[in-house]
């Protein structure tokens, strides 16, 4: 569903919202468009169960043990942070994960690093036995292939297709189903130039620009100002966003709109690719921060 901003732009420029956080109350946005080809590979290759990997409070490992539990597989959650085992009860992303189903197995940050190696891949066979593998954030070619279908025709009119940035997916998708006309922007939500190689393995087309000043300090770090962005923003178009990836995506577009840097008369669409589980993790440590809450969750 595409929901357009009413908020008066400057120089007739209009902003839409495609609310993909709306598609599945649990594996939503990209989450949705991610698994979906894998989960049919997996049947397709007659996996019982899918592993994973993500971190404390992984939309990813959310969405793929909801999508499990619902396609009858068994979930594996390889977490990021070997000191998260005594804390599942205060992270109410692994209550929600555990409470799916999911098998949760706590590593060191060290030993998470080598999460990618043929060597770590065969440890965690010799452990667990038969799986069908999705990496971190979920991106590989079928994800891809997935996030070719957030585009639709009803999207051609856009000048601007802008979204957030976290493994390079999602955007990857976006890119290759975009029309020459349009130019794709990338909010990344963490620092790092690494990014561009990433979308260059799946994206098929030139036609994009990564945007980097706006990941407030790096993945999952934000400010006073970010949360009033949110909040503030939710009051007026009754849109909630998170404050790891769409926070800072809207925070980001509408300041580069304001500093003039889209042509009069652009249309923009900015992709919400959901996330708005993570808020209530946020909240508990805005809470002990003693910091402004998000108020569309509060």
């Amino acid at each position: 569903m595409n929901q357009q901003i009413t908020t008066s732009f400057p120089l007739g420029i209009t902003v839409t919202v495609k609310r993909e956080d709306l598609i599945h109350p649990y594996v939503s946005g990209n989450k949705f468009r991610k698994l979906k080809y894998n989960l049919l590979q997996a049947e397709k290759e007659n996996k019982g169960c899918l592993l994973t990997f993500g971190g404390a409070f992984s939309n990813h490992i959310a969405a793929v043990a909801y999508a499990a539990q619902e396609s009858g597989l068994q979930s594996i959650g390889i977490i990021r942070g070997d000191e998260l085992r005594d804390k599942i009860a205060q992270n109410p992303t692994l209550v929600f994960a555990q409470a799916c189903g999911m098998q949760l197995e706590f590593v060191s940050r060290e030993a998470y690093r080598n999460k990618n190696s043929a060597e770590f891949i065969a440890q965690l066979q010799a452990k667990w036995g038969d799986f069908y593998l999705i990496p971190e954030g979920g991106t590989n070619a079928l994800a891809v292939e997935g996030c070719q279908e957030i585009l639709t025709q009803e999207d051609a009119a856009f000048d601007y297709i802008c979204c957030a940035v976290g493994t390079g997916g999602t955007i990857s998708g976006i890119i290759n189903s975009s029309l020459p006309h349009q130019k794709v922007l990338g909010f990344p939500a963490l620092k790092g130039a690494f990014l561009q190689d990433e979308i260059c393995i799946f994206a098929k087309k030139n036609n994009w620009e990564l945007i980097e000043e706006y990941h407030f300090g790096g993945y999952a770090k934000v400010n006073e100002a970010l949360i009033h962005f949110i909040n503030q923003f939710f009051k007026e178009n009754n849109i909630p966003l998170d404050p790891i990836y769409t926070g800072k995506l809207f925070f980001g577009v509408i300041e580069r709109i304001q500093n003039n840097y889209f042509p009069p008369e652009s249309k923009i669409l900015l992709i919400h690719t959901g996330g708005l589980q993570g808020i209530q993790g946020m909240n508990n440590t805005l809470k002990n921060k003693q910091l402004p809450l998000i108020e569309s969750h509060v």
